[in-house]
């Protein structure tokens, strides 16, 4: 695996993968399947569809409220035959000569990479996939589209599955087409509650009607609350008048294609966009691939910073050492390394010397040479060799992938921040002053100016750690449940304000904010950070 290889976009929340069934099968509860077909409004005579019925949750609750035109699809034959509707056959190469006024049900998803090699084999057969998809995309996506095709005008689409495909630049394809054939009526989004059986993932349920015609919003409600549902927080999360404040409800406009989806209220929405607007290069115009027009860009951080992730040692605890006596030559052989859990926001709480020996390629040479460190490491040497060799030989006393070692070797000064970060107790995010020579892990994401960059890393440090970027990460960033990613990719793309060098007033601002910065990294004042923050504001409030 290198660094190309890895999609942080597409990664899925979701425990270990031996959990997982090879049909990618997560079984519906019985309450959230019954709250699915209370959002269906058609009449007992509809012809409905479950594309994977699994076990029958959905079609045993839809032949208890009288629904008797039912066709239903599963791919495992191990799971009952109870219904003599169900047909035992892969729904993705079925071929269905009709159309339904339902779909419902729950999806399967599972990544490319995790797929069986005969779905694999199927889906490169299919015309579906093959217009719309590609090896990135998750089987889910091949769902939702063929159940799309399959309805009538005015059909309903309820599906409950993981909602990281709303924002994936992988599943553009299968959003411009929802786009292009209806629209959403009411999603529910639950982040992180816990729905499913070993499985920690943001989930939606979403209903979707396939139609010429096209309503201006959509319906929004969000549980934030990592506790199992019941019957009354479902009936509030439909319910007019709600109460409870681990709800929130509102509309956002229907989306639009080559655009992300954010489930993001219209007032934080339109903070943004300011936030936004005030980072815009005013003489900068670039244009827009998806449409027939030019729009300003804003600057990001990826304009003016190099972003590393973090080196990979493969079995950090092998690596660390606390306090051993060593020889001068293995002095020389350390580097100091800090932790995602010892940073703080600006500040870091411990730092942790690692053996170091990259470079030896010769067994004998590194024992003679290292007799502490060969001491240390040859009684992790079993789980030493069963590291990820990344297509090449390493050995038993080396990094696995010391990806951006250069860039962290250098002469600078550096920002850490964790590679992942959980918000759902926290309004902020924990971008930290390092200074040189310190190394990140590959828990850790580190941030460096670009030579030609004006801007002082301390100005960086601070507009970084204010909260707009963090209301700006938690809608617009990769974001999976309540877990952001800060590999290279999402940090780049933060919008930046860049300094108006011949404004007088910016960069009084600039040096200002750079000087307090500074004073807070060694007095630790709240009262300072205050007024760092306050100058942000002149810069980043104009309207």
């Amino acid at each position: 695996m290198t660094e190309k290889d890895y999609d942080i976009e597409n990664e899925l929340l979701i425990v270990e993968e031996n959990t997982k069934h090879k049909y990618g099968q997560y079984f519906t509860p019985e309450l959230i399947a019954n709250f699915m077909v209370e959002l269906a409004d058609i009449s007992l005579n509809s012809k409905v569809l479950e594309p994977s019925c699994g076990e029958g949750v959905f079609l045993e609750i839809l032949q208890s409220k009288g629904f008797k035109n039912l066709t239903a699809y599963e791919i495992d034959r191990e799971l009952g035959q109870n219904h003599e509707f169900v047909k035992y056959e892969s729904f993705v190469s079925a071929k269905i000569n009709e159309n339904f006024d339902l779909i419902i049900g729950n999806p399967p998803y599972i990544r490319w990479k995790n797929l069986e090699d005969e779905l694999k084999q199927e889906l490169a057969k299919s015309r579906l996939w093959n217009s719309y998809f590609n090896s990135l995309c998750d089987y889910l996506y091949i769902f939702i589209l063929k159940s799309i095709e399959l309805l009538n005008e005015n059909g309903q689409l309820i599906f409950i599955c993981p909602e990281y495909w709303m924002n994936t630049t992988h599943s553009i394809g299968l959003r411009n087409y929802m786009v292009e054939n209806g629209y959403f009526e009411r999603i529910y989004h639950f982040n992180e509650t816990p729905i499913f059986n070993n499985a920690t993932v943001s989930v939606v349920i979403f209903k979707y009607i396939k139609s010429k015609n096209k309503k201006e919003t959509i319906e929004i409600a969000k549980y934030y609350k990592n506790r199992a549902l019941t019957d009354d927080i479902l009936n509030q999360l439909i319910s007019g008048d709600v109460q409870n404040t681990d709800i929130d409800k509102f509309t956002v406009k229907q989306f639009e294609k080559n655009k992300r989806w954010l489930l993001t209220d219209k007032n934080e929405l339109a903070k943004i966009e300011i936030f936004e607007k005030n980072c815009i290069a005013s003489f900068e115009v670039v244009q827009d691939l998806f449409a027939n027009s030019l729009k300003s860009k804003y600057y990001t951080i990826g304009d003016v910073c190099e972003i590393g992730n973090g080196m990979v040692s493969g079995l950090d605890k092998a690596f660390q050492l606390n306090g051993q006596l060593l020889t001068e030559e293995e002095k020389k052989h350390t580097i100091e390394v800090i932790k995602a859990k010892n940073l703080e926001s600006f500040f870091y709480s411990e730092i942790t010397k690692y053996i170091f020996v990259n470079e030896i390629e010769n067994e004998i040479i590194f024992k003679t040479k290292f007799p502490n460190f060969y001491a240390q490491l040859f009684d992790q040497r079993t789980k030493l060799e069963k590291r990820y060799q990344y297509n090449r030989e390493i050995h038993y006393w080396q990094w696995v992938f010391l990806r951006n070692y250069h860039l962290f070797n250098s002469a600078f000064p550096r920002i850490f921040v964790p590679s992942k970060e959980r918000i759902s107790n926290k309004d902020y995010f924990r971008f930290v002053y390092v200074s040189q020579g310190i190394f990140p892990t590959q828990d850790v994401t580190a941030i460096f100016p670009k030579v030609n960059t004006k801007e002082s890393i301390h100005y960086i440090l601070a507009f970084l750690n204010n909260h707009r970027v963090f209301d700006w990460l938690k809608n617009k960033g990769i974001i999976k449940g309540n877990i952001v990613e800060f590999s290279e990719k999402p940090i780049s793309s933060i919008p930046f304000k860049k300094i108006d060098w011949q404004n007088k007033n910016e960069l009084d601002l600039h040096d200002q904010i750079t000087c307090l910065t500074k004073e807070y990294l060694k007095q630790k004042n709240g009262l300072i950070l205050n007024k760092v923050n306050n100058l942000l504001d002149k810069l980043l409030d104009k309207e």
